[in-house]
């Protein structure tokens, strides 16, 4: 299963099953799992980095994950890149390892796409179930909760979240928080509307998305300040499990909510 061309670091741990295609390089302190295919020309690990790979991930070529940091204070300290399960990661994907700044750890969930092109910076961590269109691009720290899809040729700043369920239109420059379950565009981008469609894909029931897009309209519209648009939901919204995770997302945010 490993091409007679590829080169595989003394120090990896590799499953039996894995596949790695012609000249393939897996370089430094690497694990990677059962099902886990690496396509040809694919770079993983550096001699600095630590690499725990899951299981059945797709690893396109000319790919480079767990490359060190592209950051000018890194001076090849021990950090880690971990990734989970079912994950596909198309042509010429980059994924760095983590920094001693934060965790010193790079993180990429479960059940998520990288399409080609896309670049995953130090000390980001993404969720499950996240897709990312070609060309985008993730500075450090940035933070992607679950279910967030996001198009083409993106740009995030340094310290950027996203809330879950929210939806990025291609070509948007992202500088602060995206709220969860809303659709986001611009240069820089902010939250427009409720993502209603993604929120029933998901299996939303048609009251819990009424009692969110309530919640959010109550902080797009009306040219509300944040405390008088809180207030307001705690009014009028039920509190149920989402709106609590919206309510602790805008209370936790220090970039600022990308709101009009």
């Amino acid at each position: 299963m490993i091409h007679s061309t590829a080169i595989i670091s003394k120090y990896c741990e590799i499953a039996n099953d894995v596949e790695i295609g012609p000249y393939a390089v897996i370089q430094g302190k690497v694990k990677i799992d059962s099902g886990t295919k690496i396509g040809a020309n694919a770079m993983v690990g550096c001699d600095s980095g630590i690499v725990e790979i899951g299981k059945n991930n797709q690893i396109g070529p000319h790919s480079y994950i767990g490359g060190p940091p592209q950051d000018i204070s890194y001076k090849g300290e021990t950090t880690k890149l971990k990734i989970g399960d079912n994950n596909i990661f198309r042509e010429f994907v980059t994924v760095n390892i983590g920094t001693t700044k934060q965790d010193g750890v790079t993180i990429i969930g479960n059940n998520c796409m990288f399409m080609a092109y896309v670049h995953i910076a130090h000390d980001c961590n993404i969720g499950d179930r996240v897709i990312i269109a070609n060309t985008t691009n993730f500075a450090g720290h940035v933070i992607v909760h679950d279910d967030v899809k996001i198009g083409g040729a993106c740009n995030f700043s340094q310290f950027t979240r996203l809330g879950k369920h929210a939806y990025i239109a291609g070509d948007a420059t992202i500088n602060k928080d995206i709220l969860p379950y809303t659709m986001a565009q611009g240069k820089y981008a902010l939250s427009r509307a409720t993502n209603r469609i993604g929120l029933e894909r998901a299996g939303y029931s048609k009251d819990e998305i009424n009692n969110i897009h309530k919640a959010i309209r109550a902080l797009l519209m009306g040219g509300r300040t944040l405390d008088e648009a809180l207030q307001k939901i705690n009014q009028d919204c039920e509190i149920d499990n989402h709106i609590q995770y919206l309510l602790d997302f805008v209370n936790s945010s220090e970039k600022g909510l990308a709101r009009s």
